[in-house]
């Protein structure tokens, strides 16, 4: 799949927004990817994450286990790992720190990869393998299906994504004149959508 196709993916399920958005990070932008929208639809999202399962294999080879962040990687994080013959398995913050909950382990030796949606500072990538790397497995990677930083989020392992884009964040004491006069809202999962 290439990058052209799964923009196309996401503007076909109207998950491609332009205005002001306050996004889950704090940050301002003027794009925002609703992922959700892409999820709501099994087809769309079965077709990214096999494209996604395809990429990661060939980047990492064999892989055991699928771990992802809760809430927004669990669907991304369950299909490719179905695409890969893969457990699927999710962290989820606990005193506001990510662990595996649920009874969920990682087997000594067991080849993991973390799987995201939409990587922008990176942040919930970084705590999600903190987590993992508290468990025997072998962390080979990460995989998401955006990646929004234009490849410059630091999240200390190897990534791949079906697609990487340059999309401007902006502190809020830092915006630029036209999205500042633009009404902003926050669409994220972190607080609820409205007018900011």
């Amino acid at each position: 799949m290439t990058e052209t196709e799964v923009l196309d993916e996401f503007r076909a399920a109207g998950a491609l927004l332009e205005g002001h958005f306050i996004l889950s990070s704090g940050l301002h932008s003027p794009v925002f990817l609703q992922k959700m929208f892409i999820f709501q639809d099994p087809a769309r999202t079965e077709r990214l994450c096999r494209a996604l399962a395809l990429k990661a294999r060939g980047a990492f080879g064999k892989i055991d286990v699928v771990v992802s962040p809760a809430l927004g990687g669990i669907v991304p994080g369950y299909e490719t790992a179905r695409w890969l013959g893969a457990k699927a398995i999710f962290v989820e913050r606990e005193a506001g720190v990510f662990k595996l909950r649920r009874g969920f382990e990682i087997a000594p030796g067991a080849r993991v990869l973390m799987v995201e949606d939409i990587i922008t500072t990176g942040l919930s990538s970084r705590e999600c393998l903190a987590a993992i790397a508290e468990h025997p497995g072998v962390i080979i990677g990460a995989a998401c299906l955006i990646d929004r930083s234009g490849g410059k989020a630091d999240i200390g392992v190897r990534r791949v994504s079906l697609a990487t884009l340059d999309i401007p964040n902006y502190a809020p004491d830092a915006l630029p004149p036209d999205l500042a006069a633009t009404p902003a809202i926050k669409p994220g999962s972190r607080a609820s959508v409205g007018a900011v």
